[in-house]
């Protein structure tokens, strides 16, 4: 009988395993420690200031794993944000150190819409929720990191690299999910101000009030944050103001019964042109920080191109004890997104330029119901949204931004997403669960598109406009088993089905008669891993293995057209690993690493999916210091050209930033405390080429019309902020 072989990246993951699984044991003789906890996604980072708590790895950890965990999660300090990233730092940010993701913003940190990716997926291919509510644009499942929480707006971060179970909730669990934290509400008054200038000419102020707690026996708080920020940019001509403004209020109802408001807006303004990024030919001539030029018979002339953004998100959130094991948490919620962008092409003529709009309104109920018993717990719950679109591209006179008669395209619609879930964890012996789980997903849209220039549907025959209606139904199991070996050792293996949804362009078609529509597209996830805590040590440890399915492929040219090919499928596997330790006299080592590969069944890589990632952090933390350097180097990556994948070799680069944080207490009569931040990004300087759109689908040999995507340059900021 002839042996079974494996595969040599199978062969890579299962040695890795067995590595894991002894080197665990002995890992864990060291002495035990307490849970870091689980990390409620109601709202809350869970942080606390306890500074004569004994200095612990699980307290200087920048990102760690927690013992609870079921999947491959990392949980991002507040004190990470506080401390470690710029003043005017988007989410980004807040995900960049952790394992295997990175992103970049070619105008520097916080001064772009910023896409972040892992495990061969990017934006799009996951769901970012704030406070267990997930938020994504209503034509396909992306975000905008300049529009929706900044630094100053989040508590922490809960990143999973999986589908998570079946009560993890949103529109593309299909690579993962990114849970947001709001801020921590305090016991104690305070006001804050604050103001920082950096590299750009780039300015934030603003201010904090923290009630603390007020009203009969302290059952209310209130947090109201408010800052501008204004920025001229690393690229030329590329400025950038932004206006923000949140308020978080809790109410203890009883003992057992809370009820939380939170809104926020943001106003945001730039000249960002649609290509964002020069060619090789401009970058030669004028340098690596060229964009726009301030010529108005250039058609690049930074007066042609700009985006006026607004968002607004807000909720209300009832979480109560019920009663017998039995608990509800409870949010309906709503936000927007408004996105009014004017840009030209590469001419100048009575329609060379595109006035665009991009807007949504979203409504939308979370329930969640849960019920404790020695059996184990069940979970159950419904997300209910419903979402008004509008969207257009009409083509435009960039001098005078008269509209041409008929659109590029333009459509209305409805999309309607309902998402019940149930699972149940076992507790087969106390220290074993096991947690089966099944989730449907149904989303429907219901499209208008209108007539237009035969650019995207054409003249639908003579008809003023022509309607569509699509439902894409999904069931998605789940299966997870939880196993402590110690009070702080716990071991996992996870099975489960993620999803995602066509965007709405699959209806840009002639006429807008699409003969077969796709279906949800699926992947299946494999993992298994381990979290060991101790005093000195915090390590967790992952390998997994997924098969998705890629038939949303989709390459974007300089015009800022997407065509969607590579129908088929993928598979991504590796393993990855972090940890921090305690090295004594106020300092501490964190790293993380990843290896693994992201290919099509051809055997080519899929794009902007590196085949490692390495962080290493050196922090100090004693007296009124608080000192952290973080370097991140992403691997060898491909980018496709439109016909063909891997067409584009993407050498490694490094990210590394430095950050030095004094705080002084009481310097001054009225004044609790003062700290003053200096913060470098791109420590070392570098201009390193991190993405390239070619010129050409027919070759990848280098060319001058090539759209290139660099590192900006060093950015300094210094930050002073006092407290009341």
């Amino acid at each position: 009988m002839k042996r079974p072989s494996l595969k040599p990246g199978t062969q890579q993951i299962l040695h890795a395993l067995a590595v894991m699984c002894m080197a665990a044991p002995m890992i864990a003789s060291a002495q035990q420690a307490t849970d870091l906890g689980a990390v409620s996604a109601s709202g809350g980072s869970g942080a606390t200031d306890n500074s004569s708590a004994p200095v612990t790895a699980t307290k200087t950890a920048p990102v760690q794993g927690s013992l609870t965990a079921r999947s491959a999660q990392s949980i991002v300090s507040d004190q990470f944000i506080r401390d470690l990233t710029s003043p005017v730092a988007d989410f980004s940010q807040v995900l960049q150190m952790t394992p295997g993701m990175y992103s970049y913003s070619p105008n520097g940190v916080g001064l772009g819409d910023t896409k972040t990716y892992f495990r061969g997926f990017s934006d799009g291919d996951y769901t970012v929720s704030f406070d267990g509510i997930p938020f994504q644009d209503t034509n396909s499942p992306s975000h905008h990191t300049w529009a929706f929480f900044p630094s100053q707006f989040l508590g922490g971060a809960v990143v999973d690299r999986s589908p998570g179970s079946a009560a993890t909730i949103g529109p593309a669990n299909f690579g993962g999910s990114v849970n947001l934290l709001s801020r921590n509400l305090e016991p104690e008054q305070r006001f804050s101000a604050f103001d920082s200038y950096g590299s750009f000419n780039t300015k934030i102020y603003g201010a904090e009030f923290e009630s603390g707690q007020f009203g009969a026996d302290g059952a209310s708080n209130l947090l109201l944050n408010a800052h501008q920020m204004t920025s001229d940019g690393y690229q030329t001509y590329n400025k950038q103001t932004r206006d923000a403004v949140s308020l978080k209020y809790q109410y203890a109802i009883t003992d057992n019964t809370a009820l939380t408001l939170f809104g926020s807006y943001i106003d945001l303004k730039s000249n960002t042109p649609n290509t964002k990024g020069a060619t090789r030919a401009q970058i030669a001539q004028f340098g690596d920080d060229y964009l726009l030029s301030n010529n108005p018979k250039q058609a690049n002339y930074w007066g042609y191109n700009f985006y006026h953004v607004t968002s607004d998100f807000e909720y209300a959130g009832l979480s109560s004890n019920l009663g017998g094991g039995w608990k509800l948490d409870d949010k309906v919620y709503t936000y927007a997104y408004h996105n009014q962008q004017n840009y030209n092409g590469s001419t100048i003529t009575a329609t060379s330029a595109t006035d665009k709009l991009n807007a949504y309104r979203t409504y939308g109920n979370l329930l969640r119901l849960s019920q404790e018993s020695s059996f184990g717990v069940f979970r159950t719950g419904l997300w209910a949204e419903n979402a008004d679109t509008n969207r257009y591209q009409i083509p435009s006179d960039p001098r005078t931004w008269i509209d041409a008669t008929a659109p590029n395209f333009h459509e209305r619609f409805k999309t309607t997403t309902l998402q019940p879930f149930v699972e149940y964890e076992f507790q087969v012996m106390p220290d074993l669960k096991i947690t089966p789980g099944v989730k449907y997903s149904s989303y429907r849209q219901n499209l208008t598109q209108y007539a237009d220039n035969g650019k995207t549907v054409g003249n639908l025959g003579g008809l003023p406009s022509i309607e569509h209606a699509v439902t894409y139904n999904t069931v998605l199991p789940s299966f997870d088993v939880h196993y402590m070996l110690r009070p702080n050792w716990s071991v996992y293996g996870q099975y489960v089905v993620g999803d995602e949804i066509p965007p709405t362009s699959v209806f840009d078609v002639k006429n807008a008669n699409v003969t077969a529509l796709p279906s949800s597209i699926k992947s299946k996830t494999f993992q298994i891993g381990s979290v060991w805590k101790s005093d000195r040590f915090t390590f967790d440890i992952d390998a997994y293995h997924i098969k998705f399915d890629n038939a949303y492929s989709s390459f974007t040219d300089n015009a800022g057209n997407t065509t969607y090919f590579a129908n088929g499928s993928s598979t991504t596997q590796g393993i990855e690993a972090e940890g921090n330790v305690v090295l004594g006299s106020g300092f501490s080592l964190y790293a993380n690493a990843t290896y693994g590969t992201a290919k099509y069944a051809s055997g080519q890589w899929v794009a902007s999916a590196p085949s490692d990632t390495e962080t290493l952090g050196l922090n100090y933390n004693q007296g009124g210091w608080d000192i952290g350097w973080l370097n991140k180097r992403v691997g060898t990556m491909y980018n496709d050209n439109g016909s063909v994948h891997q067409a584009v070799k993407i050498a490694p680069f490094t990210i590394s930033n430095l950050f030095v944080n004094y705080t002084i207490k009481h310097p001054v009569q009225m004044v609790k405390q003062a700290k003053v931040q200096f913060g470098v990004n791109n420590l070392f300087d570098k201009h390193s080429i991190v993405g390239v759109n070619p010129a050409s689908t027919t070759t990848s040999a280098p060319a001058p019309g090539d759209v290139l995507t660099l590192l900006p340059a060093r950015s300094l900021s210094l930050t002073v902020s006092l407290d009341f």
